[in-house]
């Protein structure tokens, strides 16, 4: 089945049904918690396939801030790294879409920073955070989008890796927004 690809100079970005845990990306983004301890959902999931090493090395680091981003190696994924996001809790404030914004932007940083090539995104906050997706989607696509068009050559492939049918629906209405095409 063909997925919707938006291109930005070299970079693809995509979106695609599945599961962010078997992603052949160089890195995962996990949408983890200010504690760094594992959960529920995608970052459950994450810990579970990738093994204990991860919780091993999200120990030593210790916390994230909300909107902040670490990254560990990716135990018995076949990722090489997971980036460890953390993205708001939604209470309906104009900081919460800044926390979001700024949780893709830092994953993409710690992503160049360890010379990943291509990400596997989820869909942040918008599980157990309670984020709307339909608020959520055009935050992540055009938070990755400028950082692409600011950053250019840094990426091959970014994917965003959708679940739900609800994701999907609003992540789908946001790339045909911006023009993607079926590749």
């Amino acid at each position: 089945m063909p997925v919707p690809t938006l291109t930005i100079g070299a970079t693809k970005l995509v979106m695609d049904r599945g599961d962010i845990t078997t992603q052949s990306t160089d890195a995962i983004v996990n949408a983890a918690n200010t504690g760094l301890r594992g959960g529920a959902g995608v970052d459950g999931a994450i810990h579970h396939a990738g093994g204990p090493t991860i919780m091993e090395e999200c120990r030593k680091l210790g916390r994230c801030p909300t909107g902040k981003a670490v990254v560990t190696k990716a135990g018995r994924l076949q990722a090489k790294w997971v980036i460890h996001a953390v993205g708001p809790i939604y209470a309906g404030l104009t900081s919460d879409n800044t926390e979001l914004a700024s949780a893709y932007r830092e994953s993409l940083m710690r992503a160049v920073e360890v010379q990943a090539r291509s990400v596997a995104f989820p869909c942040i906050s918008t599980g157990a955070y309670g984020f709307p997706v339909k608020q959520a989607a055009p935050i992540a696509i055009g938070t990755v989008s400028k950082f692409v068009e600011d950053n250019p050559d840094k990426f091959d492939l970014i994917r965003f890796v959708i679940f739900t049918d609800a994701d999907y629906a609003a992540y789908f209405g946001e790339f045909t927004r911006r023009g993607a095409v079926r590749g």
